[in-house]
């Protein structure tokens, strides 16, 4: 073996043998060097993992506002990666499923731990299965993800989720934390409240309930709204910095009270669609129906 390290290959197929022949692209890489701006996606889920891991180091020695500071973190990694990949254009396979490997770990394994040190630890076996259930579940709502991408689906149904996304979850499943890091009392204390809490979010992300998937959103700004956008970034950054328990508990009461009103919305669009297939069959038929002895017109 000349080389300890088998070269880099982003965009090959995960199984050769059954893929389709295509066809040789005008421009690609260039001998055996890839582009640089292949591997940046690559680097900001390497990242992502590396916070993802620490957080549950942190859960592990009970450090628990660092912790919920690298999920954080972590969410805000994964949410650049896909942009930034698409920017670059440099979406490949490869980033692909090191995104759904490292989004296992950072918002399914990495929650779960926390919320089981700081609060369910007491229960012993029933909170480390809660905890076990609500991993499960983050594994199972990635990989059926990962295969709805390659379904093709109407536009309008890209402006939703089935069932809440990983990150989303991992946020608010730690609820808890951020209400006692606010000042209330005896929340910890509430552990079969938070089981039941950390099952019923499990839960929602395998669920059929449609969410915002926020996709289409802010894509493209107005000229006139581009200083308010940096002024409310940098505005949203500075409050959750100086108050972050405070804005991590508005924003996951937010999301969740946003729930039943993305699911009446889906049905809406979904309702619209359904009568404009019917509408369409309808007058296909009506073509298609052959005309009898008294519709068809005389000689």
């Amino acid at each position: 073996m000349s080389n300890v390290f088998p070269p880099f290959e982003p965009e090959k197929e995960a199984h050769p043998e059954k893929s389709v022949p295509k066809k040789r692209r005008a421009i690609g890489f260039r001998g055996r060097e890839v582009p640089i701006r292949i591997l940046i996606p690559s680097m900001f889920t390497l990242l992502a993992l590396c916070a993802g891991l620490t957080a549950i180091r942190m859960a592990i020695e009970h450090r628990f506002d660092i912790a919920i500071a690298a999920i954080v973190i972590a969410a805000i990694l994964d949410a650049l990666d896909g942009r930034v990949a698409r920017l670059l254009k440099a979406t490949s396979r490869f980033g692909a499923e090191l995104d759904s490997l490292a989004d296992f770990v950072n918002f399914g394994v990495a929650p779960a731990i926390i919320v089981f040190t700081w609060a369910l630890d007491g229960l012993r076996s029933m909170g480390w299965i809660v905890v076990l259930v609500f991993s499960i579940c983050a594994s199972l709502r990635l990989a059926r993800f990962n295969v709805a991408l390659d379904s093709e689906q109407p536009a309008w149904k890209g402006e939703y989720f089935v069932g809440v996304p990983a990150p989303a979850a991992a946020l608010i499943v730690m609820l808890p934390l951020y209400l006692d890091g606010i000042g209330i009392p005896d929340v910890a204390a509430l552990a079969p409240v938070i089981l039941g809490y950390t099952l019923l979010i499990a839960f929602l992300m395998v669920s059929f309930v449609p969410t915002y998937s926020g996709k289409l959103f802010g894509q493209r700004v107005a000229r006139v709204y581009v200083l308010p956008v940096f002024v409310l970034g940098a505005l949203f950054v500075a409050v959750l910095l100086t108050y972050p328990y405070l804005t991590l508990t508005f924003g996951t009461l937010a999301y969740l009270a946003v729930i039943p009103v993305s699911f009446m919305s889906y049905r809406r669009h979904e309702t619209k669609a359904t009568r404009s297939a019917s509408a369409q069959n309808g007058s296909r038929k009506r073509k298609n129906t052959p005309k009898t002895d008294e519709q068809r017109p005389t000689a």
